[in-house]
């Protein structure tokens, strides 16, 4: 999740420049670093202009955006400057790649306000709260619906489908070891056909014709064919993406249409649960402190769906309806126990590497 979820992955730096917002004013003699909270994140985080406004009049505290790309780069940069971190707080740690942020001690522990409105099973350091549960998606195939209607072709649901001669050459993904949508198709498929099994799956894949792209972004924009914002058309009418990728196509729509122009291949889902968390030796801690409150204050969390098109962690967090209507709800996603994921990632990626990018 991104994920992360991410279609307006560019909606922030066109609403505040990627730059510190104005904030009202703190006392004369503070310093530039006391009166600004830097936040680390993946390429895809946004938020309404509005929404963060509210949080530095209300905190005095100006807020710095600093983004590394996707998620994966992203954290392998926070691990790698932990001595000197970059900024405050960081947030888009996935539940496919948090067990290598702890190990790696990038965290400071901080119980965030509000954190007693998130379902238990979303919290997956409870015990510490190193870490905190800001949302959740899962990733799952899409489609280019027009695509297959053209061609007179049924979308695949499942990940069989995908292995089938009538989907060759359809379908783009993430790099495993560089993105986290990517690593979490990969579990999945590790969660359909077993320890055993995936490594056979991914021969079938890669003889059917998938392409691996680095990110998200380069997936989702510029080779998948349904994306309505993309940079460039791409030939792909299957991308790995979110469930609630749809509804980010029908968000700028005049007319909203009957369906989305993208659909999810619901037997493909592997669940996403994103963090935040106080970088271990943050400059601005009691800012970090104040802006982790706000990201799971309500205020924040209903504003997530439509901005980064993510579940929102808070029970209590309404979703806007055009993104329940048009998203798709994964009654029963693939899932992993983190544990699982701790003991086995990296082998699996490099396993993965050599048996598809060479």
């Amino acid at each position: 999740m991104s994920t992360t979820s991410r279609i307006t992955a560019t909606a922030l730096a066109a609403a505040v420049g990627m730059t510190a917002l104005a904030a009202c004013g703190g006392p004369g003699d503070e310093s530039a670093d006391a009166k600004t909270v830097t936040l680390v994140s993946h390429d895809s985080f946004s938020a309404s202009k509005s929404v963060l406004a509210a949080f530095e009049k209300e905190s005095g505290y100006k807020v710095k955006l600093l983004p590394g790309g996707d998620a994966g780069k992203a954290v392998n940069q926070a691990i790698l400057s932990k001595d000197n971190p970059q900024g405050d707080v960081f947030f888009g740690i996935d539940n496919t790649l948090l067990s290598r942020g702890l190990k790696e001690g990038i965290f400071s522990p901080y119980k965030a306000k509000g954190l007693s409105g998130v379902p238990a099973g979303l919290q997956l350091d409870k015990g510490e709260h190193r870490v905190t549960p800001l949302d959740y998606g899962d990733i799952c195939v899409n489609y280019d619906r027009a695509y297959f209607e053209q061609h007179k072709l049924a979308p695949p649901k499942t990940f069989d489908d995908l292995v089938k001669p009538a989907y060759k050459g359809l379908l783009v993904t993430e790099n495993s070891a560089t993105s986290s949508p990517g690593l979490a198709f990969q579990l999945g498929t590790i969660a359909a056909y077993g320890n055993g099994g995936w490594q056979t799956y991914w021969k079938k894949l890669k003889a059917n014709g998938v392409e691996v792209v680095d990110g998200w972004e380069q997936a989702y924009y510029e080779r998948f064919s349904g994306s309505a914002s993309g940079h460039a058309k791409g030939d792909k009418p299957l991308v790995v993406s979110y469930a609630s990728s749809p509804p980010a196509e029908v968000k700028d729509m005049k007319t909203k249409p009957r369906q989305a122009p993208t659909g999810v291949a619901t037997g493909t889902c592997f669940r996403q649960i994103e963090f935040g968390g106080l970088l271990k030796g943050a400059k601005n801690e009691k800012g970090g402190k104040a802006l982790l409150d706000f990201l799971l204050s309500k205020k924040f969390q209903e504003d997530m769906p439509l901005q980064m098109f993510v579940n929102p962690a808070l029970k209590d967090a309404k979703e806007p309806a055009l993104f329940t209507k048009y998203g798709v709800t994964i009654d029963k996603p693939a899932t992993m126990a983190p544990a699982t994921i701790t003991k086995n990632r990296e082998q699996w990626i490099k396993q993965w590497s050599s048996l598809v990018l060479k």
